[in-house]
C-alpha cells in the first residue's frame, strides 16, 4: 500500500524558461533561428569529414562522431521545449520525463568519455607520432567511440535506476524546462539521502574527474609543445580548440551536479546554455580552428551550389 502511494504522480509540470508570454516569443524566435543556422552546420561537417579522403585520420573521425553525439544530445530536451512555448500548461508524462532524464545523461557521459579519447589521440601525436599510425588506428579508434558510447549507456543507466526509486506523491511542478535528477529528488516525497548520496558520486564525481584528467592531459600537452624550439601550429591550435570545448562542456556540469540537492544561482540560466546552445557549438569550434577542414567545407559548399545552378 505504502509503495501505491507513491506513485500517484503521473505527469510533471514545467514551469519552463519565462511564464511571459513576450519573452517566450522572442526566446523561440532566437532558437529557431539558431537551430536552422548551427544544426545544418553539424550535419554539414559530418558529411565533409566523410566525403573528404583527405579528413581519413582519426582526429576528424572523431570530430565526426562529436558532432554526431551533439546532434544526439541536443534532440532530447529542445524539442519539448520548443514545444511547450505553444503550450499551456507545459505537462510531461512520468515516462517521457524517465525517458529524457536517461538520453540526456546517456549522451552527455558518452561525449565526455569521447573528450578523453580525444585527447588520448592528441597525446600520441605529440609524444609518439611515430607509433600514431600504430597506437590509433582505424580499429582502435572504434574500440574507443564504442567504449565512449557503452560507458555513457552505463553511467545513464544507474542514474535511470536511481531516479525512478524515487517517490512521488506530490507536488509534481519542476521549475525548469526539462526533467533533471536535481528537480526530481526535490519532489521525492520520503527520505531518500541514499539515493541522492548515489547519484551525487555517479553523477558529480564523473564529471569533477573527467574534466580533471582533461584538463591536466591538455596542459601537459601545451606545456610540451611550448618547451619545443618550434611548435606544430596545427597541433597546437587543435589542443587549444579541445581545452575550449572541455570548459564549456564540463564548467555548466560542474556548475550544475556538483551541488545537486542545493539552490544554485542562475541554474536555469546555465542549465539552457548547458542542454541546448553549447553542444552544437562545440564541432564550430573544432572547425573555426582547423585549416583542413574549412577548406573542405568551403568546397563541399562550393561544389553543391555550383551544382544547383547547373
Amino acid at each position: 500500500m505504502e509503495h501505491e502511494n507513491y506513485t500517484v504522480v503521473r505527469e510533471f509540470v514545467l514551469l519552463g524558461l519565462s511564464q511571459t508570454h513576450t519573452v517566450q516569443s522572442v526566446l523561440l524566435f532566437f532558437f529557431l533561428l539558431f537551430y536552422m543556422i548551427i544544426l545544418p552546420s553539424n550535419i554539414l561537417i559530418i558529411l565533409t569529414i566523410q566525403g573528404d579522403s583527405q579528413l581519413g585520420s582519426p582526429m576528424y573521425f572523431f570530430l565526426a562522431n562529436l558532432a554526431f553525439l551533439d546532434i544526439c544530445y541536443c534532440s532530447v530536451t529542445p524539442p519539448k521545449m520548443l514545444a511547450d512555448f505553444f503550450s499551456n500548461p507545459k505537462t510531461i508524462s512520468y515516462k517521457a520525463c524517465m525517458a529524457q532524464l536517461l538520453f540526456l545523461h546517456f549522451l552527455g557521459a558518452a561525449e565526455a568519455f569521447l573528450l578523453l579519447a580525444m585527447a588520448y589521440d592528441r597525446y600520441v601525436a605529440i609524444c609518439k607520432p611515430l607509433h600514431y599510425t600504430v597506437l590509433v588506428n582505424r580499429t582502435v579508434c572504434c574500440v574507443l567511440v564504442g567504449a565512449s558510447w557503452g560507458s555513457g549507456f552505463i553511467h545513464g543507466i544507474i542514474l535511470f535506476a536511481l531516479t525512478i526509486k524515487l517517490p512521488f506523491c506530490g507536488p509534481n511542478i519542476l521549475d525548469s524546462f526539462f526533467c533533471d535528477v536535481r528537480q526530481l529528488a526535490k519532489l521525492a516525497c520520503a527520505n531518500t539521502y541514499t539515493v541522492e548520496l548515489l547519484m551525487f558520486l555517479n553523477n558529480g564525481v564523473v564529471i569533477v574527474l573527467c574534466f580533471a584528467l582533461l584538463l591536466v592531459s591538455y596542459t601537459f600537452l601545451l606545456l610540451k609543445l611550448w618547451t619545443q624550439s618550434k611548435a606544430k601550429n596545427r597541433i597546437t591550435s587543435s589542443c587549444v580548440s579541445h581545452i575550449i570545448v572541455v570548459f564549456i562542456m564540463c564548467g555548466p556540469a560542474i556548475y550544475i551536479y556538483v551541488l545537486p540537492f542545493q539552490a544554485v544561482p542562475m541554474e536555469k540560466v546555465v542549465a539552457l546554455f548547458h542542454t541546448v546552445i553549447f553542444p552544437l557549438t562545440n564541432s564550430m569550434i573544432y572547425t573555426l580552428c582547423n585549416k583542413e577542414i574549412k577548406s573542405s567545407v568551403w568546397k563541399l559548399v562550393s561544389k553543391h551550389i555550383l551544382w544547383c545552378r547547373l
